[in-house]
């Protein structure tokens, strides 16, 4: 089977978070429960008859957990598997772990943001007119980003410490436990 991509399904929770919280509600009425969200599967095997068959499903995260520093997204795969005759040769509901790739995760932070309003000078005869001026210098941190991951951390410094793995965990957790 193919893998999930878990950007798309981190993706997904964040905007099934901001769409709740964005969406006005009516003003008395109850909010009906939302089904926690679902990732498509899909994939190939080889049949009995040795054609290509096509596995289909969702994933439904339960909860995330970390194993060591790895991200874990614990859920039920529910999968269907079909022959290349097109038959339905079985299907089957599991309890699976599917790693999380937290490096896809951008990390960037404000150095300078600088705006200056236009000026005018008149020296003796010479005139100098600088309209509006909007200096913005992000550093952009992750693999690779030296520099960025530098400055970030410098500019980070009296913030107190950065969210760890498992402050991420806490926060998935909390938004599934919205989305249900």
């Amino acid at each position: 089977m193919r893998a999930i991509r878990p950007t798309a399904f981190l993706a997904l929770l964040v905007a099934a978070m901001v769409a709740l919280f964005v969406t006005p509600t009516a003003s008395a009425a109850p909010a009906a429960p939302v089904a926690a969200p679902s990732v498509p599967l899909a994939g190939t095997f080889t049949d009995a008859t040795g054609g290509v068959g096509t596995a289909t499903g969702t994933f439904t995260p339960s909860q995330f957990v970390a194993n060591g520093d790895q991200l874990l997204a614990q859920g039920v795969a529910d999968v269907t598997l079909v022959d290349s005759a097109g038959q339905v040769v079985g299907s089957q509901q599991q309890d699976v772990s599917v790693p999380v790739d937290t490096t896809a995760i951008a990390v960037s932070c404000e150095i300078l943001d600088l705006v200056l309003g236009p000026l005018d000078l008149d020296l003796l005869g010479l005139v100098v007119h600088l309209d509006r001026v909007h200096l913005n210098i992000t550093a952009e941190g992750g693999p690779g980003n030296l520099l960025g991951n530098l400055l970030c951390a410098v500019a980070n410094l009296l913030n107190g410490p950065s969210l760890d793995l498992n402050g991420l965990i806490a926060l998935l957790n909390q938004i599934l436990a919205i989305l249900r």
